[in-house]
């Protein structure tokens, strides 16, 4: 019922977490896939056990495309009626597709999302709160929650699972950074979703983490004004706010 998109270049510092992160796919309840983007990777550096999963699927690049280009490319491999995305150095909660998938099929809404919590180094967790509120959003009512780009993003791309349709019309922008910040917005500008009162993803906290390079700070600033303003626009054209002409 849903794919699991992940890009990587399988550093050697991340093997491990990619490994983790398998493996809290396999506790899953929910019937799932993955589809793996190897940004230009070694497709034998894969650890044994995605190998060895006949649930696990690779598209190989020929050359680095960043983050962005290569989880969009490997959309197009998603055959499931739902996808999410995730990064290879995260975890997902034992209940996580379970709760969301059983909300999309008995209300039929586009998304469904929750909260996250951050894992520490030492394996306690805690719990982060997005600005939008929980329950029932109608299309472009959670992009109102981001009151300016500088703020704290309205809801988890990560924690989304949404129809695999809807994904493929908001996919990830052309950033280097920021990138699932466009494909938040725009997924939830699209169609109405349920926020729920739980967390539904872990995001990793550790020195290698993209937020924690030393160049990240240099274009953050333009990735979310550059988002905010494409959720900002999306919403007032899917609400008939802005003219189209033929």
């Amino acid at each position: 019922m849903i794919t699991v998109v992940i890009a990587t270049r399988l550093r050697e510092d991340r093997l491990g977490y990619l490994t983790a992160m398998h493996a809290s796919l396999t506790r899953q309840t929910a019937s799932w896939e993955a589809v793996i983007a190897l940004d230009g990777a070694d497709p034998e550096r894969l650890p044994a056990p995605l190998a060895a999963d006949p649930r696990v699927r690779t598209l190989a690049l020929p050359r680095p495309v960043g983050a962005a280009c290569a989880r969009n490319l490997a959309l197009a491999q998603v055959r499931t009626p739902f996808v999410n995305w995730a990064d290879d150095d995260d975890e997902f909660p034992d209940h996580a597709m379970a709760a969301r998938l059983d909300t999309l099929q008995s209300t039929g809404v586009g998304w469904c999302a929750g909260w996250s919590e951050d894992l520490h180094p030492d394996g306690s967790t805690t719990l982060w709160r997005c600005p939008a509120p929980p329950g029932r959003h109608e299309a472009g009512d959670v992009w109102t929650y981001w009151k300016s780009p500088a703020d704290t993003i309205p809801i988890g791309p990560t924690t989304l699972l949404a129809r695999t349709e809807l994904v493929r019309a908001a996919p990830m922008g052309g950033l280097v950074q920021g990138e699932d910040y466009c494909a938040a917005v725009g997924v939830t500008c699209l169609a109405p979703g349920i926020l729920l009162r739980l967390p539904v993803y872990r995001y990793r906290k550790h020195a290698g983490q993209m937020t924690q390079g030393p160049s990240y700070n240099q274009l953050e600033a333009a990735a979310r004004e550059h988002a905010w303003q494409y959720g900002r626009s999306l919403r007032a054209a899917v609400r008939r706010e802005v003219p189209v002409h033929g």
